[in-house]
């Protein structure tokens, strides 16, 4: 009796049709020798040539990349049967016997097999894993870029070293949060590494310019997205019913959302529709002023943009395999057609347009269509789940005295000369947001003097999150905001020589604080500083560009940028910088510091746009706010959205104390680190826990978020020349990081 279903498959978004390319049967010949050759079939213990001719991963491979020839997709197919043989013999040699010390040295000899230099030796190969990686680097490498080659090698090392943290991952009984399962299922999943042979295969590499850039990361990370959970949908019933597998995207929003799994399903796809929609917004919006920005010449814009379509072709053939492998619930998928193909026949031009308007995804209409200056006030603050506490500093009354003075000083109190709207903020205000209380309770045992330069940072990032809708937003000068953040770097000089001449009042707050920042700071220090306040500046202009749009940010776009529009990383790396670097620079590279920081840092923000709502919805005509983005995405009303808020709220801060008590263990232990490095890596814990006290404290206690407050009006509309481009209705208090 066939086994009943979990769900009904949703409609799937799928625009670009699948295509076979022509040489399936050339690579499935040649990588059955050539597995064979390499050990990996029979006598490996782990395959069999049934194994391999039943998992075809030719035709996967051939859906995946249509147009690269004969030669190119063999080598294609070779690397899918490597990492497919890498994932069962690390566990059937390691998982299995739960055997981690010999998966640790199994893993460190791989990355001697891709040498950055051809001509350096390799070890002599000890398993069919490293003989296949040493052919197939020598095969792949010659005909790209040594900057391919550090990128694939690097996405090629975190696959590998994930398998090693599944293997120490104590949790195994711990369904995740949906944030976590995005983040760790792009690490796991492979769909990064597979990016990378796209380069390859479409023979269209990515410029070194631009492959670190938001607009190439984010095509990047939603073609991962949405590969991962169509998988998910796809696998829920092999993976969950069948084998009791807790990874997978459907049971990970079943279990947060507390509904059906259909429900979940429907929300999972959703999801995945709403990241191929991201993937399809960033190349036609962002592409362009990024290939301006960096004077790309016009060959490699080809190249990006032939990148692009082949992750778009990965993602056509990777739905069809999934529609035609038996590994897969797809029973009468296949054949079923798709309503993008429209009606056809007489009288039928009228029909199908609700299976188009549902495949095509109403959600993406609605991100557009936000009405703004909704009445949704007072902001509801439920309680939090937040068990650390904190204490204030008995120097806040004299760094409140001293923010007003430096704030004055600076010019931040006065309209910027020649700039209309440049009036946002007078000593009043300023003395009510009270960002010394905030500094006060991060930092409750900071010397005067920290406690100080912490206060007038937290100043000037907000001066500048207030500054830059209110200026550049309202009047929709994109070009103006970019010539000024552009300007910012030269105040945070590497080596703090001279600055030039300040303009406005950010650049000389820049200017005065990094000088007294980062004299005192090595290299390193400053480095990490200077990029986490680019970071923090730059997403500024990424709201400014939803801001002109009028649109609703992707949920998972909006977590991820939200992080350095809030300041996170910034307000961190002060938090290292305070506690002394005695800790290796991996270490805070690491995935479970990472997970820590991002946690964290999710816990803050959503617990700012709890209590922010009313304020940037009813008064700014905000999108960026997690309550609203939830809103949007599930189509539900403010307390629905809030309640999902704070759940997620909930469950970061649950992974926040999972990552303290069962990962960092195991970190200090991998890295071998001494008592000193340990206690300082305990000491950024505890500042972590006190930056979340003390931003509640703050969110609580400040005058900027309460209606009371907020219904004191505006500073006085401008007017005179040069004024007519600001709208008067919009006039309201200025954004709130």
């Amino acid at each position: 009796m066939p086994q009943s279903r979990p769900f009904e498959l949703p409609r799937f978004y799928m625009v670009h049709p699948a295509r076979l390319n022509p040489h399936v049967d050339q690579a499935r010949s040649h990588t059955r020798r050539w597995a064979r050759d390499r050990g990996m079939l029979e006598g490996s213990g782990v395959w069999d040539t049934a194994d391999l001719e039943a998992h075809d991963y030719a035709l996967l491979c051939a859906y995946t990349h249509p147009d690269c020839g004969s030669q190119a997709l063999s080598l294609v197919t070779d690397w899918y049967v490597w990492v497919f043989f890498f994932d069962d013999h690390f566990l059937e040699l390691f998982k299995r016997t739960q055997d981690r010390k010999g998966g640790r040295a199994y893993l460190e000899r791989l990355p001697m097999f891709m040498p950055m230099d051809l001509g350096a030796p390799m070890p002599e190969p000890a398993n069919p894993v490293e003989a296949g990686l040493a052919d197939l680097w020598t095969r792949t490498v010659p005909s790209m870029s040594l900057e391919w080659r550090a990128r694939f090698a690097e996405s090629t090392r975190n696959l590998l070293n994930e398998s090693l943290w599944e293997l120490s991952n104590i949790n195994a009984h711990r369904v995740a949060n949906p944030v976590e399962y995005i983040e760790m299922r792009r690490k796991v999943g492979g769909a990064p590494w597979s990016a990378g042979l796209v380069e390859y295969a479409t023979g269209a590499e990515v410029p070194d310019a631009v492959a670190a850039s938001r607009p190439l990361r984010v095509l990047r990370d939603t073609f991962a997205d949405a590969v991962h959970l169509r998988n998910d949908l796809f696998s829920y019933q092999r993976e969950v019913e069948d084998e009791g597998e807790l990874s997978n995207g459907v049971l990970v929003l079943e279990t947060f959302l507390g509904c059906t799994t259909q429900e979940a399903a429907d929300a999972v796809n959703d999801l995945l529709t709403s990241r191929m929609q991201q993937f399809e917004d960033t190349l036609c919006t962002e592409l362009v002023p990024l290939f301006t920005e960096r004077a790309l010449p016009p060959d490699r814009c080809a190249d990006v943009l032939a990148y692009a379509k082949g992750l778009q072709d990965w993602q056509s053939g990777g739905h069809e395999w999934h529609l035609r492998s038996s590994r897969y619930m797809n029973e009468g998928a296949v054949g079923s057609r798709s309503p993008l193909a429209g009606p056809t026949g007489i009288g039928t031009s009228a029909a199908g347009v609700k299976d188009l308007i549902a495949a095509t995804g109403t959600a993406r209409t609605r991100r557009f269509t936000h009405v703004p200056f909704q009445r949704v006030g007072p902001s509801r603050i439920p309680d939090f789940h937040l068990p650390y506490t904190t204490t204030i500093s008995p120097h806040v009354d004299g760094s409140r005295r001293e923010v007003l003075d430096w704030a004055a000083r600076m010019g931040m109190l006065r309209p910027q000369p020649g700039v209309p709207a440049s009036h946002i903020w007078d000593a009043r205000k300023l003395a009510g947001y009270d960002f010394p209380l905030c500094a006060a309770g991060i930092h409750p045992d900071a010397t005067p003097e920290q406690l100080d330069i912490g206060s007038c940072w937290l100043t000037w990032g907000a001066y500048g999150d207030d500054y830059y809708p209110v200026v550049f937003g309202r009047s929709r000068d994109l070009l103006g905001a970019k010539v000024c953040t552009e300007r910012l770097p030269l105040f945070m000089p590497l080596d703090c020589s001279p600055t030039p001449p300040a303009h406005n009042a950010m650049e000389r707050g820049l200017a005065d604080l990094w000088a007294r920042t980062a004299r005192p700071m090595d290299a390193e220090g400053r480095a990490s500083l200077r990029r986490s306040l680019v970071s923090m500046t730059n997403s500024w202009l990424w709201e400014l560009a939803n801001q002109a749009q009028n649109r609703i940010p992707d949920p998972v776009d909006y977590i991820e940028m939200r992080r350095h529009t809030f300041g996170s990383h910034f307000t961190m790396s002060l938090c290292r910088f305070w506690h002394g670097r005695h800790v290796p620079p991996q270490v805070y590279a690491s995935a479970p510091v990472q997970n820590l920081e991002n946690a964290a840092a999710d816990y803050a923000m959503l617990m700012n746009d709890v209590f922010s709502y009313q304020k940037e919805i009813e008064y700014e005509g905000e999108v960026h706010n997690g309550i609203l983005v939830v809103q949007h995405f599930f189509d539900c009303d403010y307390p629905t959205a809030l309640a999902v808020v704070d759940d997620l709220m909930t469950s970061r801060m649950r992974q926040f104390q999972h990552v303290v008590a069962h990962e960092l263990p195991v970190l200090c232990e991998d890295f071998r680190l001494g008592e000193e490095a340990r206690d300082v890596l305990d000491g950024y814990v505890e500042e972590l826990k006190h930056w979340m006290a003390g931003l509640h404290i703050w969110h609580r206690d400040c005058r900027r978020y309460r209606e009371q407050d907020l219904a004191g009006g505006p500073l006085p509309t401008p007017s005179g020349l040069g004024t007519q481009v600001v709208r008067p209705g919009w006039l309201r208090e200025p954004a709130t990081p």
